[in-house]
């Protein structure tokens, strides 16, 4: 089983993806996390260039970079993983590029990112997406409580709001994705999580 979470930066999808690990563990799953860019030397490296980068990464080569990076993951940890029967989360996937790099940056259609997105994963899907939605304000501000900022999270709140309302759309579109309310307490949204997970779980 592969599950994703989505939503802007500061929406908490770590700690709950923290969260949900234990609670399948706990249970006897065999669980495997992984981070978007990120996951494999070549992707971490990629990751290192597209957060850190001083240089002005033209919108394009934002979009291919993260697709590297994921195409690399996909088919050196991910799909190995599910081919042994281990539930894998990632935090964020593909459907972050279509929101931040299709939506938010304005540059390449959703239609284009659409077919990249295929191609770095070969089409594989998520059986379920939690997307943790928080307004762009009340991310700003609890990203300004953690302190510094990466490229992305300079991007600014115009940024922010398009990136916001593609996941809003995408969460309309896809049945798969399920839209949760992130200004929640944490022990809340877990439950809900784990709500929406069991009768998958159970089918396993």
């Amino acid at each position: 089983m592969l599950i994703s979470f989505e939503g802007i930066d500061g929406s908490g999808k770590s700690t709950n993806i923290r969260n949900l690990c234990q609670y399948l563990e706990e249970k006897g799953y065999d669980v495997q996390v992984f981070r978007e860019p990120g996951g494999t030397v070549l992707s971490e490296q990629i990751r290192e260039i597209l957060l850190n980068s001083d240089e002005d990464i033209h919108p394009i080569a934002e979009s291919l970079l993260f697709s590297a990076a994921r195409a690399q993951l996909v088919a050196t940890r991910i799909r190995p993983a599910l081919a042994e029967g281990t539930i894998v989360i990632v935090d964020r996937f593909f459907d972050s590029t279509t929101a931040y790099q299709g939506y938010g940056r304005e540059v390449i259609p959703v239609w284009q990112i659409d077919q990249l997105n295929d191609l770095a994963t070969q089409q594989l899907e998520p059986d379920i997406t939690f997307y943790l939605r928080l307004p762009p304000e009340e991310a700003q501000r609890r990203r300004a409580r953690e302190g510094s900022e990466d490229r992305l999270e300079r991007s600014g709140e115009k940024f922010f709001e398009r990136v916001s309302k593609g996941f809003d759309q995408l969460a309309a579109e896809k049945e798969r994705i399920i839209t949760l309310d992130s200004t929640q307490p944490v022990e809340i949204l877990t439950e809900q999580i784990v709500s929406h997970l069991r009768p998958k779980l159970d089918r396993l």
